[in-house]
């Protein structure tokens, strides 16, 4: 038994030294880089291993961005279900007669991170063929089921117009945005721009001008402006980009949905002459139609394939079992959920759940035994195939094509200004499949994307 002891506690010797070791080529692209090793965090290990083969700087605390949706989405596929939805619903607090309502409708949310243009026209279409055509009251937006403090879409990055933005909203109606489409016309020299979701009074004031130079980020060179129910658009719009789309998140929640209902309301044939506000809905208020969501395995390969902020916001509040939901509730939930998986993970901080956060930590140890224990739960194949795919798909459509990673790793990355990161699984050449976390919190982590690439190679080439 001695013997034994002591063996065990020689292997774990030798993995903690083995685990001390960067790869060379990992190392090279840091010090390139100008990152120093202490604003890494990494840990490798196999999915069926209980030790790390590589573990650098991995309890310290750091700032993860969006692979914080790892903890957001895996919590969810446990605590909801992967089958869970989401009801918007529409009620009446009068009844209909001879298509006329003459009370009020409510539309009643409840936190649908995936109401997006169709299923808000389906859930018009519905009141209008359950036998609605006028409505004499008001339309009342009941956002009830969240209890959220005001937010400021420009607290974050000063950028109150760009969707990812948005609060966190129990009625949140097409991502609180609208959808523009650019058009290069090299031969008249203009750019078009095409409303592709409607609103109504919506004005398009084009001031832009066709550019010369490559497409690059173009989004940067075109300068958006709000005033009332119209958006000015100026700036260079590149002829080489072709045809790209623009969203704008450019009013209040209670403007934009109600541009939105009354442009597709009047296309369904529908009239209304009252107003649309914010309230609650009665308890005598009877249902007319229904719209339901899809399934919450869907909606989080939405979230993390394509990094959806706004939707990981809204997928963080639903967790919270008590209703009117709450941040605060939610995280205690969480608490609660990792206590009872017994996953412990010293420095975790939980802010939004959707890394769109300055305070939001977690170490590269605290995400490796995160996705080991999804590795080991029920719900694996749905959070996996969540992930973005290396060079196929999502965020990584574009990334490691080629490589030996190439196909053969689901990732969740994360960037905001001084953060880079990436975590995941990757199946080596061998056929062995392994946890992979990297962190880097610098001024310069904008060029940790070679140092991250080299690990993933490493790795994939064993």
């Amino acid at each position: 038994m001695i013997r034994a002891t002591l063996v065990l506690l020689l292997a774990g010797w030798l993995g903690m030294v083995a685990a001390a070791e960067i790869p060379a080529s990992v190392s090279r692209a840091l010090e390139q880089a100008g990152i120093p090793a202490r604003s890494v965090g990494i840990v490798v290990q196999a999915v069926d291993s209980g030790a790390p083969l590589l573990a650098h700087n991995a309890r310290t605390a750091l700032n993860p961005a969006s692979a914080m949706k790892l903890l957001t989405t895996y919590a969810g596929l446990e605590l909801l279900g992967p089958a869970h939805t989401w009801r918007t619903e529409a009620l009446a607090d009068a009844a209909i007669r001879d298509g006329r309502l003459d009370g009020n409708l409510y539309l009643r949310g409840s936190g649908d991170p995936r109401l997006g243009l169709e299923q808000f026209w389906l859930l018009l279409r519905q009141i209008r063929v359950r036998g609605v055509s006028e409505i004499r009251g008001d339309v009342v937006l009941d956002r009830s089921a969240f209890a959220v403090a005001e937010h400021d879409p420009g607290a974050f990055d000063g950028q109150p117009l760009r969707p990812y933005n948005a609060g966190p909203d129990a009625l949140l109606v097409n991502l609180a945005s609208i959808r523009l489409t650019l058009q290069a016309d090299a031969a008249r020299t203009v750019v078009r721009v095409i409303v592709e979701t409607p609103s109504d009074g919506l004005r398009i004031s084009n001031r832009l001008s066709l550019g010369l130079e490559g497409c690059g980020d173009w989004r940067e060179q075109i300068r958006a402006t709000v005033s009332g129910q119209t958006i000015e658009l100026a700036g260079s719009f590149p002829a080489a980009c072709g045809e790209k789309a623009l969203h704008l998140m450019p009013w209040p929640a209670d403007s934009q949905v109600e541009g939105l209902f009354r442009a597709l309301w009047n296309e369904l044939g529908g009239s209304f002459a009252g107003r649309v506000r914010a309230g609650r809905t009665p308890a005598t208020a009877s249902p007319i139609a229904t719209q339901e969501s899809p399934p919450l395995a869907e909606i989080i390969r939405e979230i993390n394939k394509y990094s959806n902020n706004v939707m990981a916001r809204q997928l963080f509040l639903s967790l919270d079992g008590e209703r009117p939901a709450t941040a605060e509730g939610a995280r205690r939930q969480v608490g609660s959920w990792l206590q009872a998986k017994g996953l412990k993970l010293p420095g975790l901080v939980v802010d939004n759940g959707s890394g769109l956060s300055r305070s939001e930590r977690i170490s590269a140890e605290g995400l490796a035994q995160l996705l080991q224990a999804a590795w080991q739960s029920p719900v694996m194949p749905e959070f996996i195939a969540s992930l973005p795919l290396a060079g196929v798909d999502g965020t990584l459509r574009r990334r490691l094509n080629g490589s030996a990673a190439g196909g053969r790793a689901h990732l969740k990355t994360g960037y905001l200004e001084g953060v880079r990161a990436v975590a995941g699984y990757l199946l080596d050449r061998g056929g062995r499949r392994w946890i992979v976390v990297f962190l880097i919190n610098d001024a310069k982590a904008r060029l940790g994307k070679p140092a991250i690439d080299a690990l993933l190679q490493w790795l994939a080439e064993r």
